[in-house]
Formats: structure tokens, sequence, C-alpha cells
């Protein structure tokens, strides 16, 4: 018997002007967890969707249990017990939780009529089985991205998988969440089964790898075991070059404008009576668990969600903001969560949607000045290393953490006073979260004032100079930088409503 699950060599694959993959090699071993990580566009994906029949290789051989296989389509991938859970959700948005994951696979009534209520059941009993919280008659279009992305996990547990492959499955999560992630992931490995885990959160490594691969620019760079290897050798594998420390910011000064003031603010579904001052040239940030609100309150300051009570006011003034153009034209800029759906125009080039919330500053008596936008997609491609072959290529062809460079870009070049980032580095690599955060720093050191809602603890503590820490809807307190921690934020996030009015109350213009 071989000594691998998975074992890969001499695979190369290009694309039209970029060759993706050139020589790479991988093995996975059984009941073994191997991470691999590199930068965004380093070929991660690339590689993955070779593995599960979605792209077909140039060249190279692929072996599973010592034998060589040629995997045709993704059925035949699903047919060898190789699953994949993608980055970018493959999900139908008007379908329900259970008819997405068992889509095609459905329980039939005389082998003819669809039986929704075996469907349901046996979604409900396959979540209790791995312990996620979802409601199989849910719409997929009306959950959160967390909520989608349990989906896509569910949907790859249910098939009898020997090889799971994970990509970025925790962007979207917050650290309970990854928990109960991690205690799936250990669940399913065996002496028959094995798991490639993609994520560029360095700390996870660490609690669920045995080892490490690391491929940089479409080329197979090292493997090393996990427990033996510290992640800053990691990541110096990974970028080619050293990572600034973790400085925490200074606090802004009490004194400072105060440029957004939100309150009393509420919402018919969730928010409670929210309320908090944004000050000049501050970076506030937003802490709490799945569903306690972070991303609902920038949703109505800007618009997209209707407010039921409650006050805004910008630079002193009130503002009735009735949608996220009136919430831009008045120079508050939000950057969602979902930069698929709400983010970018994935059909438009990178030129495009860099311009996206600028066309004006772009406009000649009506006519777009292609010139004019060309030179500022390359001036901030460049300034935020967007891999990509040029301005003119289609935003849906490059990575998922490219991607999310150019909504940046987009908002950068908007030059809004104050701006909203909702999980500003989901799914991009070490290397270009540290470029994010200097910007983000350099931009609140010019004077902007930015909302930065996160699941990731230590990047709200490594950017914020205050933590706003919500529960059920409500804030329920507010950190200074020298007192916040990953213990203080927990036990706000986890405060109950009632606990919560007398510290809210106290804390609110600290």
């Amino acid at each position: 018997m071989s000594n691998h699950l998975l074992r890969m060599s001499g695979v190369n694959k290009s694309f039209p002007g970029v060759k993706a993959l050139s020589e790479m090699q991988l093995d996975l071993g059984y009941n073994e967890v191997l991470a691999l990580v590199g930068e965004n566009g380093a070929g991660k994906s690339t590689l993955m969707k070779l593995l599960s029949g979605i792209y077909v290789p140039d060249s190279g051989k692929f072996e599973i249990d010592g034998e060589e296989v040629a995997i045709a389509g993704t059925k035949h991938a699903q047919e060898l017990g190789i699953s994949i859970i993608h980055q970018e959700f493959n999900l139908m948005q008007d379908l329900t939780v259970a008819q997405n994951i068992y889509i095609g696979r459905e329980p039939r009534l005389g082998g003819m009529f669809l039986s929704e209520r075996r469907l349901n059941r046996k979604a409900a009993f396959l979540f209790e089985k791995i312990n996620i919280d979802l409601d199989p008659k849910a719409r997929v279009g009306d959950l959160t991205v967390a909520k989608q992305q349990m989906v896509e996990i569910a949907k790859a547990l249910s098939y009898k998988s020997r090889i799971l492959i994970m990509d970025e499955p925790t962007a979207a999560l917050n650290d309970a969440e990854v928990a109960t992630l991690h205690d799936l992931i250990r669940n399913f490995t065996s002496e028959k089964t094995g798991v490639i885990y993609i994520s560029h959160r360095m700390d996870e490594l660490k609690a669920i790898s045995n080892r490490i691969s690391v491929i940089r620019d479409g080329e197979y760079i090292d493997t090393v075991n996990t427990a033996e290897t510290s992640m800053a050798e990691v990541i110096n594998l990974m970028v080619g070059r050293e990572i600034s420390g973790n400085q925490r910011p200074e606090a802004i000064p009490h004194t400072s404008d105060v440029v957004l003031k939100v309150t009393g603010l509420c919402t018919k579904d969730l928010l409670d009576n929210v309320s908090f001052e944004l000050r000049k040239g501050e970076i506030l940030g937003f802490a709490g668990l799945m569903g306690a609100g972070r991303t609902e309150v920038a949703r109505a300051i800007v618009g997209a969600d209707r407010i039921s009570s409650g006050s805004i006011e910008l630079n002193g003034s009130p503002v009735t903001i009735g949608n996220p153009a009136i919430a831009a034209n008045l120079g508050l800029g939000y950057l969602s969560e979902d930069r698929k759906h709400l983010g970018l125009m994935l059909e438009r080039d990178v030129k495009d949607n860099i311009a996206l919330s600028s066309l004006k500053m772009f406009s000649r008596m009506g006519v777009l000045d292609n010139r004019a936008m060309k030179a500022t997609a390359t001036e901030y491609i460049d300034k935020l290393r967007i891999k990509t072959p040029s301005s003119a290529q289609a935003a849906k062809n490059l990575s998922g953490g490219n991607q999310q460079k150019i909504v940046i870009a987009k908002w950068l070049v908007k030059d809004c006073d104050v701006l909203i980032f909702d999980e500003p580095t989901r799914g991009i690599d070490v290397g270009a979260k540290e470029e994010i955060y200097t910007l983000l720093n350099d931009l609140a050191a010019q004077g902007k004032s930015i909302i930065m809602i996160s699941s990731e603890l230590p990047e709200v503590l490594r950017l914020s100079h205050r933590i706003a820490v919500m529960c059920e809807g409500r804030l329920t307190g507010f950190l200074s930088n020298a007192e916040a921690n990953q213990a203080n934020i927990m036990a706000l996030a986890t405060q109950s409503t009632e606990d919560a009015t007398a510290s809210n109350r106290a804390s609110a213009q600290r």
C-alpha cells in the first residue's frame, strides 16, 4: 500500500498570458491535515481546481492510493472521493439550504416526485451529526456570508469523501465557529481520509495541520512539519521578504473632532439603540460573534438597510441616507464583506471596477476619459500590488484576494472622509494583509475616519484605536486601546443584552 493518500507531481497549468503552475508537486498522507499556503495568486486555488476536476492540467501526474488517475471532471472527482469547499461560494441563492446541499441527490416519493419533508429531515440529521446550526428551509440568499460558508461546509461533508479540500473555509467565521470547524476536521480524518487546508490565518495552521506546504508564484517551495516550524519561518517562505511586527496604534485624543455620530440606531429585525461616535483620524473596530449585528450597523448607516429609529450626523450636521449612493456622495464609503455580489462587477475589467465609485471624476462632458481611468487603475494596481496581467483583465479571472484589493482601490479613489471596511482582509494572504494594514493606518494618519469590522480578534486589536463590541444587536461596551485584549472582547461579546445596558451608557463616550 502507498504511503500517501494523494500525490501530485510535475503539474503545469497556463491560462492566456499567465503561467499559473510550473512543475508543481504535493503529497497528502493518510489521517493528515496538510496546510497549503502562499500569497494570493500563488496558485493554491488553481491547483485545487485541478484536483477537483474543475480544470484540466496541461501536464502532470496524479496518484490516489499509489494508483495513477486522470480526473475527468467534477463528478469523476467526487466518485474518486474528492470534495472541495471553494473560497468563492458555489450556491444557488434562490434555493433553500437543504436543496443546495442535496441538489441532484434529493429523496423521492415512488421514484418520481421530490419529497421536501424527507429532504429537510435528511439535512437536519446531517446538521445535528456535524454540529452546525442551520435551518434546512432557509433561503440561501437570505443568509449572512458566514452562514453561507456553513452551507458549503455541510454540502462537502454530505458526500462520502476521502480527500476533503478546504479553500479558506474560515474566512467568514468567528473564533467559536472556527473551533467547531476544527472539531469537524478532526472527526473526519482517519486512516483512510485526509484534508488539504488552505488558510491565510497563521494561528489556524498551528492548531489544525500536521504539515505545511508552501508555494510561491506558481512554484513549489517547501514542506515543513508544523510542530517543528515557527509561523515566522512559514511567512518568510511564503512571501520571500520580511514582515513587520504587531505594533498597535496609540489612542486618538478625546479632543479630536467627531466626524460621525450615531444615536439610538434601531432596525426592525435586529439593531437596538446603537449609539457611538467616530473621531477624525480614528480607526474604530467593531467586534462580536456572528449575528451580533456588526454588519447590520454598517448597512444601516449607509442606507442599505432601513432604520426604524435613530439619527446620524456627519461633521455635526444631521443627514438622511436612503441608499449607499447617497452615502458615497456625502463622503461615506462602504466596503462590503461580500465582494463577489456587492463589491464588484465581475464581468468588467479591473480598470472599470476601480473607477466605479468615482465615474464623475473621469467624465468629460458626459464621456468617460478612458486614458485617465487606465492611469488611475495602474496607479492603484501598483500601490496595492494587485496581481493582474493588466488593467484590462476581467475581475472574475483574478484570485479572491486580488478581487478584494480592487474593491479597496475603488474606495481609495473615491477619497471619502469616512470609510467602513467590513472584513477588509477576508481571503487575503499574510503579506497582502500587512499592506492593507499599512494603508488603513496611512489613511487614518491623513485624517480619514474608519470603521473596521473583522471576525479576527488579532486584527481588531492590531488596527483599532478603540473597539466597540456587540452582542444580540446591541453595543455591549467600548474598550480603549490600552485595556483591549481578547479576553475582554469576548466577555463583552457574550454579555446578555440586559447586563449590557449600564456598561454601554458608561462607556459610549470613552
